[in-house]
């Protein structure tokens, strides 16, 4: 699975990528912008998860339950300083799905406890596109952990994040990664389609 994370410098920028990104083959979208008001996001949120379902894609929000409550999206992604996966899932009920990011065994298991539906697993390396960035793991860091997770015999889909290339693909999907989370690599190939048609080929959709 290609889950794209929006990025742009304004809410309209964050809406004309992930339409182009739906456009090229992502599975997944999250809306994910920083600096906004709340009315501003909603608006650009409504537009986005418009053209995601009108392509079949689900559309996640980032961080905010009151929004994703209020759009009816398909789900949320909590951070790990954001409100607690108990609080989404009592708030927007058990059918949406709620996501969660670690950066350590200590934090996939509490999500695991919360009952997310995913985890998004992360840095792979590092990467400009969030602040405040986590320490980087790199493959042996995930392959550390994901042992852990199928040693515990947890069936959790796990999504690798930060700063994942082309060619890290193969590897990450060894060690049992269910799909990757991506923003600038994206935006910097010249034929997007292809890219993703390139990173859909490794996972079972």
């Amino acid at each position: 699975m290609v889950y794209y994370i929006s990025q742009g410098k304004t809410p309209n920028d964050h809406l004309q990528n992930i339409k182009k990104m739906v456009d090229a083959g992502v599975n997944w979208v999250q809306l994910r912008i920083k600096g906004s008001s709340a009315n501003e996001i909603l608006d650009i949120a409504q537009k986005a998860k418009e053209y995601c379902h009108e392509n079949q894609v689900v559309f996640i929000i980032n961080d905010d339950i009151q929004i994703a409550k209020l759009l009816n999206s398909d789900g949320v992604h909590l951070g790990r300083e954001d409100e607690s996966p108990q609080t989404a899932k009592e708030l927007l009920g058990n059918e949406k799905i709620i996501g969660g990011t670690a950066n350590t065994w200590d934090d996939c298991q509490k999500l695991i406890q919360m009952r997310v539906d995913y985890i998004g697993l992360g840095p792979f390396r590092f990467t400009l596109t969030k602040e405040k960035l986590s320490p980087i793991l790199g493959i042996e860091g995930f392959r550390a952990i994901m042992n852990k997770i199928k040693g515990s015999k947890i069936d959790i889909p796990v999504i690798a994040i930060g700063g994942i290339r082309l060619e890290d693909i193969e590897e990450l999907v060894e060690i049992g990664i269910s799909g990757v989370a991506l923003s600038g690599f994206l935006h910097e190939q010249e034929n997007i389609a292809t890219s993703i048609c390139q990173l859909q080929s490794y996972f079972k959709i």
